[in-house]
Parts: structure tokens; C-alpha cells; sequence
């Protein structure tokens, strides 16, 4: 298994209309290699001093270390919510051809 020091992995909820839209975005400008749009993710936190429950998707986003904060401004710009959750995990190994090919579909100009 190959390290893989610069591999991200994203996590952002958001709303069923508004998620394929944003996949590809974020896909077409190249700050992220993938991504997985889960559906039918019950949410339940705490907003504005209540409880809410909503029904959203999960995208999950695979990018690398130098794409991350220019996808982050990026989804903070397409992203309806006024907080919307974003969190980046940092990946410790995987698959070494996944990852070379994650690290080439982050390339701005397609080569990496």
C-alpha cells in the first residue's frame, strides 16, 4: 500500500438539488478528483438554539493537500447553507494507482 501524505478526502452535507451541481463544479474545475454524492443522509444538529432534522446528501470529495484550500473557497462559494459543514481528512495510504490518478485529476493545467 502506498503512503499517500498529500491525498485528501472532503466531507460536505448539502441539499439533494444543489448537490450534483456542485460535484461537478468542483470535479470540472479540477479540485477534485471525485465526487461521491450519497443520498438519503438524515442529518440532525443543532441550529439556532433548536434541534433541526433534514434530509440532505453526503459528497464525499477526493482531492490532494494543494487543491484543498482553493476547493474549500470553492465550496463555500457553490454551497447554499450559511455554514455548511466541510471537514478534510488527511488519507494514510490506499491503492498507489487510485492515488497517482487522484493526484492527476487535481492537476490545474491536467498534468501533474
Amino acid at each position: 500500500m502506498k503512503e499517500a501524505p498529500e491525498s485528501r478526502v472532503i466531507l460536505s452535507t448539502a441539499p439533494a438539488e444543489r448537490a450534483g451541481g456542485i460535484a461537478r463544479s468542483l470535479v470540472q474545475e479540477r479540485l477534485a478528483a471525485c465526487v461521491n454524492v450519497i443520498p438519503a443522509v438524515l442529518s440532525v444538529y443543532r441550529w439556532e438554539g433548536r434541534v433541526q432534522t433534514d434530509e440532505e446528501v453526503l459528497l464525499v470529495m477526493k482531492s490532494v493537500a494543494r487543491r484543498v484550500d482553493d476547493l474549500v473557497s470553492r465550496l463555500l462559494e457553490l454551497h447554499p447553507y450559511d455554514v455548511p459543514e466541510v471537514l478534510v481528512l488527511p488519507v494514510d495510504g490506499g491503492s498507489a494507482r487510485y492515488l497517482e490518478w487522484v493526484s492527476d485529476a487535481c492537476a490545474p493545467d491536467g498534468s501533474s
